[in-house]
């Protein structure tokens, strides 16, 4: 995927002939092109830049796949190495519209086929992007992303050989994961966070912490033991052994009635995009903005759980019966819910005509899902002892 595309640009032209044929000659009506069509050769390479404090350099790589539809593979030439799969690609007569787990673009294809003139939208304000048909002179190169390091094997059970645990500054912002192959850090993040994190639940699944567990925030940078990759659940596996050691973590399970929201498929059936990601790769799971939320090679129990982590302020159970992974990008507004998950203050009223609908709405429509309210017994972490972490 991250290979140099080169591109081969085939020119269309339909031919109308008349032959009659008569016992004492024969007429010819001359060939007529068809009209041009800005969209006959979208299957191309597309480069732009953003202007955006920096200059970014996109490209964007469409395809067309074996049942006519349009498939695409957004680069960001200057940030990380390797493709993102958009999650949907449409052209409706010229207008192209690409949906990422981060954002969307919409553009019209110029008369000639040659350049898109568009916006990209990653949060409030919109910004200009156009693209422009990409030649063999003209192409960037991708860079390569570096070889997949093997996985670690199934049934190995890692712990952190070396881990550096300190007080985040006051200018950092987050919380932040990220797992970049062999290497764990996170940046500001509290040890409620790695908590939930490591156990996956929701805020209402935690019980007798002491305030600091949720107001201090540390960075932490870690390698584990062993050889290859880890999974995710090894990496949780490895985040609870560190809490247990640096942290003096102690705990224990209860269950408690609480109420739950029940992720179900609506009667329209189920809308999402099965996704084409090698099922092998972590899934990808992310909020932008309030409001804003992508998932790419995600399981119905990644998306539950990411909703009630990070959308809502109850628990999700998944109930949908829906197997494999999927792509998908969901917009809404707001509302108490969304921001008493994520600890901000209640919202404004959105007066905007053209503002998205509410969270349960857009699942429906947009997914093709439901979230039904109701209570049940659900697992509650208890925090029986927690101190500061011990020094490095």
């Amino acid at each position: 995927m991250s290979r140099k595309l080169t591109l081969s640009v085939a020119a269309v032209i339909a031919v109308a002939s008349l032959v009659c044929f008569g016992l004492v000659r024969t007429k010819q009506v001359r060939a007529q092109s068809a009209p041009a069509d800005p969209a006959r050769d979208i299957a191309a390479t597309w480069q732009g830049i953003l202007h955006s404090g920096r200059d970014l350099r996109f490209v964007v790589n469409i395809a067309k796949v074996g049942d006519g539809a349009l498939r695409a593979t957004f680069y960001n030439i200057d940030g990380a190495p390797g493709g993102i799969p958009v999650i949907a690609t449409t052209l409706n007569g010229s207008l192209l519209k690409l949906d990422l787990p981060f954002g969307t673009y919409e553009g019209t294809v110029s008369a000639d086929g040659n350049s898109i003139t568009g916006t990209w939208r990653q949060g409030p304000n919109p910004l200009p992007l156009n693209f422009a048909r990409a030649t063999r002179e003209t192409e960037w190169t991708i860079p390569q992303p570096p070889p997949r390091m093997p996985p670690m094997a199934a049934d190995a059970k890692p712990a952190f050989e070396v881990a550096t645990i300190k007080p985040s500054g006051p200018e950092e912002r987050g919380p932040r994961f990220e797992f970049q192959r062999r290497r764990f850090s996170v940046i500001h993040t509290s040890l409620n966070d790695l908590i939930r994190f490591s156990y996956g639940l929701q805020q209402r699944q935690i019980a007798g912490a002491p305030d600091w567990v949720t107001s201090e925030n540390y960075d932490i940078s870690a390698e584990p033991n062993g050889e290859g990759e880890p999974s995710i659940k090894q990496w949780q596996s490895m985040v609870k052994i560190l809490m247990a050691d640096r942290f003096q973590l102690q705990l224990h399970y209860e269950k408690r009635e609480l109420t739950v929201y029940v992720l179900t498929v609506a009667r329209t059936g189920a809308k999402m995009i099965r996704s084409q990601s090698d099922p092998g790769t972590p899934p990808g799971l992310g909020f932008g903005p309030p409001g804003n939320f992508g998932a790419t090679n995600a399981t119905m129990a990644d998306v539950a759980e990411a909703l009630g982590q990070g959308a809502l302020d109850q628990p999700v159970v998944d109930q949908t019966g829906l197997t494999g992974r999927f792509d998908f990008r969901l917009t809404w507004t707001p509302d108490e819910a969304h921001f008493g998950a994520v600890g901000g203050s209640k919202p404004s009223p959105t007066e905007s005509a053209d503002a998205p609908p509410d969270l349960f709405t857009a699942i429906q429509e947009v997914l093709g899902l439901k979230l039904l309210s109701t209570k049940a017994p659900v697992d509650v972490l208890v925090i029986d002892h927690a101190e500061k972490p011990s020094a490095n």
